[in-house]
């Protein structure tokens, strides 16, 4: 028996035109040159012997210069007289497993060669300390045994929680360098408790560990490096709270009030901890993101997996309709142990299957209950990371015409 009736299977879809969305674009125009200098003045701040060993936190996300900013950290551990080298810091991504976890860094770019460094790639953590409120905090033993440590993350909006910080060095102290075993019992505190979670586990871990400073970038919305900071141990809290409110400013969105249905034509790790990101969808594991102001979403078709993001699928839960081609590359140990370990099963559930994409389109066009289908608002977009080229229904005409945003190319 065919998923869809033969006159469903056979109806034609609403015709796609091209828009352009435009947003503020600052910009770094040397982000080696820039993250150098930076890291430069804070390695001066240190006293310490030469040859001291520097551990440097890299993580999983889609940074488009996280190569660039390691690679500059390194040359200033280097010409500084130090013994730097690079660890992954990305909790229980990678599969959890120090094999993956490189393979990860490979995928974004930052490997040996590339940074000029060695990469010491473990998953052995250390309890090093308590929170008030009892939960033990678990670090990266390879980390803990340099003489310094420097996390290298962007800052920006969670996926699955708003606080005063979210994304960034604090979280890649409490999540990232706490390796399989530690993400995952902090994940145990549940997202409605991280704004609390997140800053009071990083004091502790201030407080223990042998943080030396913390290379932060923030994007514009073009996924560009908009800057780079060396951020000093004693500024990390109070400064990533700043950038964070500077990254909430300069992030995309889809400049519409309702939107019937959205084709994502990939989905991945390289583009958003949570496969597509919520801050543009406004959906979440758990519900619509607390805080969301994007357009109301009817129905989400997703149509494929990013090669980089290695088969992990997380975030496939929240859409509504897929194809086979994501079955064919989807990778259940590297999704399931994300799932998993970050307390949300549900994001790694496989949504209805349809053959081709046009099926899977055809599916949600059906469920949003408009029989006229050239009177339904569709957006397709290639992914929630870049949003400045996208396609849009006639039935959104007079929105993009009427918004100074919103081109016609």
């Amino acid at each position: 028996m065919p998923v869809l009736p033969p006159t469903i299977a056979e109806r034609p879809l609403p015709r796609l035109r091209a828009v352009r969305q435009v947003f503020p674009r600052p910009r770094l125009a040397d982000v080696y040159a820039h993250a150098y200098a930076e890291a430069t003045a804070r390695l001066r701040e240190l006293n310490a012997r030469p040859g001291a060993r520097v551990a440097i936190g890299a993580g999983s996300r889609g940074i488009r210069d996280v190569a660039p900013v390691v690679k500059a950290t390194v040359a200033a551990c280097r010409d500084a007289g130090f013994a730097p080298f690079v660890t992954p810091a990305m909790g229980s991504h990678g599969g959890g497993a120090a094999v993956g976890q490189r393979d990860v860094l490979t995928h974004l770019g930052v490997t040996e060669a590339s940074v000029g460094a060695p990469i010491v790639s473990a998953t052995h953590v250390t309890q090093i300390g308590r929170t008030s409120w009892g939960m033990p905090v678990y670090f990266d033993t390879a980390a803990l045994e340099a003489d310094f440590i420097v996390p290298v993350n962007r800052v920006k909006p969670h996926t699955d929680f708003a606080g005063t910080h979210e994304s960034g060095l604090c979280k890649m102290l409490v999540i990232g360098f706490a390796n399989h075993e530690g993400c995952t019992r902090v994940h145990l505190e549940g997202f409605a408790r991280f704004h609390a979670v997140v800053p009071e586990t990083a004091a502790v871990i201030l407080d223990k560990a042998p943080i030396a400073f913390g290379m932060a970038i923030v994007e514009n919305a073009y996924d560009e490096t908009y800057l780079v900071e060396a951020i000093g141990r004693a500024q990390i809290l109070t400064r990533e709270a700043e950038l964070l409110r500077i990254a909430y400013a300069n992030m995309p969105r889809l400049l519409f009030d309702h939107i019937d249905v959205l084709i994502v034509d990939e989905i991945g790790k390289n583009i958003s901890g949570a496969g597509m990101d919520p801050n543009i969808v406004g959906r979440t594991a758990k519900g619509i993101l607390p805080g969301y102001t994007g357009p109301s979403i009817a129905r989400i078709v997703v149509a494929g997996l990013t090669e980089a993001g290695g088969g992990n699928a997380i975030g496939i839960g929240q859409a509504d309709f897929t194809t086979q081609q994501v079955v064919d590359h989807f990778n259940a140990e590297a999704t399931y142990a994300n799932a998993i370990a970050s307390g949300t099963p549900e994001s790694g559930r496989l949504p209805v299957v349809l053959p081709t994409h046009d099926d899977a389109v055809r599916a949600a066009l059906l469920t949003t209950g408009r029989e006229d289908w050239e009177s339904a608002a569709m957006v397709r977009i290639n992914d929630t990371l870049h949003l400045d080229a996208i396609w849009v229904s006639d039935a959104l005409a007079e929105a993009v015409e009427a918004h100074p945003d919103l081109h016609w190319v």
